[in-house]
């Protein structure tokens, strides 16, 4: 039986190629290998560096409304509401949730296109 060409070299093989969508918060991750004592490999996701907190300059200010989410909030400012995460990088909040908890606060919006990438982590 041949040897199956690992996963990662596959995918190197393609120009641009990545297994997270360039959608997605984990694009830029950065894959990790664990080794376990027998041999077998386990790949995973390594934490994701976030972005500094953007200037007032690239951010819009949006108002929370009574029943908002973060998800309806990435529909209606990215067309996309597994964008959601772009919100809560430009806030300092644990949970997405803290996002749209309170209505009346006021929260950072990114401008399309987001924002440059930094050294802080989750």
């Amino acid at each position: 039986m041949a040897d199956i060409e690992p996963y990662e070299n596959a995918m190197e093989a393609i120009p641009g190629a990545h297994p997270y969508p360039r959608s997605s918060r984990y694009h830029d991750a950065e894959i990790g290998i664990h080794r376990q004592a027998d041999g077998t490999e386990v790949r995973y996701t390594k934490r994701r560096l976030l972005p500094p907190l953007p200037d007032e300059g690239d951010t819009q200010p949006h108002t929370v409304g009574a029943g908002e989410r973060p998800d309806l909030l990435g529909q209606r400012y990215f067309g996309d509401p597994g964008q959601w995460w772009q919100i809560a990088d430009a806030n300092p909040v644990l949970d997405p949730g803290e996002l749209t908890d309170e209505a009346g606060s006021t929260i950072d919006i990114p401008l399309a296109g987001g924002f440059p990438q930094g050294s802080r982590r989750v």
